[in-house]
């Protein structure tokens, strides 16, 4: 099966993306999915943004929601924005460490909220705020992204043993094998960024 993911939201037509326009782009355009990042700030507010600083250098978790761009959605909003489609919420790990445990239990708890029939997935570059997911709620699926072809495999065999449900690589990195491997032991793999029709058939087959 494959399913059209909106990195960012229709960020192509809607730069720089992780926009309300942006997601709700995406679903007028008909995806799938939508992938979004989420980030704390200091007052305690999930927001959504790539960066964890802005462009003018200002750190999001050191500011109150109040101190923000109106461009920049809460994940409520961004969720709203997007609906019906699945989507999955990114964890950045490089925010203010000391915000993590909030961020990680507030994004659960937006989730738990959402009606059952709603498709989530909670990925991260962290592969431990994944299993700090699983430990809060077994039942919300999450992913384990990946950058690095050289712990791809590792990576498959943490997913498969910890309960995790998909992989989420870089497409440069992807074998057919590799896919062939991880559907074997039920877990599913999602690709990134893929905006080229002809590598889009060529990962599909």
């Amino acid at each position: 099966m494959v399913n059209v993911v909106a990195h960012r939201g229709a960020s192509a037509a809607n730069p720089p993306g992780n926009t309300l326009s942006a997601f709700a782009g995406a679903v007028t355009e008909g995806a799938d999915w939508v992938e979004l990042d989420v980030h704390l700030t200091a007052d305690g507010e999930m927001v959504v943004h790539h960066d964890p600083v802005l462009a003018d250098g200002r750190v999001l978790g050191e500011l109150s929601a109040a101190d923000l761009p109106d461009v920049i959605p809460t994940l409520a909003e961004a969720l709203a924005a997007c609906s019906p489609l699945a989507v999955n919420v990114e964890i950045k790990p490089d925010g203010v460490d000391a915000l993590r445990p909030s961020l990680i239990a507030k994004v659960v708890e937006l989730l738990q909220s959402e009606p059952t029939s709603r498709e989530f997935l909670v990925t991260s570059f962290d592969h431990d705020i994944c299993d700090q997911v699983r430990a809060l709620d077994p039942t919300l699926p999450t992913g384990l992204l990946n950058a690095h072809g050289e712990t791809l495999q590792s990576d498959l065999d943490r997913a498969a043993s910890a309960g995790h449900v998909a992989i989420n690589p870089w497409h440069g990195i992807v074998t057919k094998e590799f896919v062939d491997r991880a559907h074997a032991l039920a877990i599913a793999v999602n690709v990134w960024t893929v905006d080229d029709p002809e590598q889009m058939r060529a990962l599909a087959e």
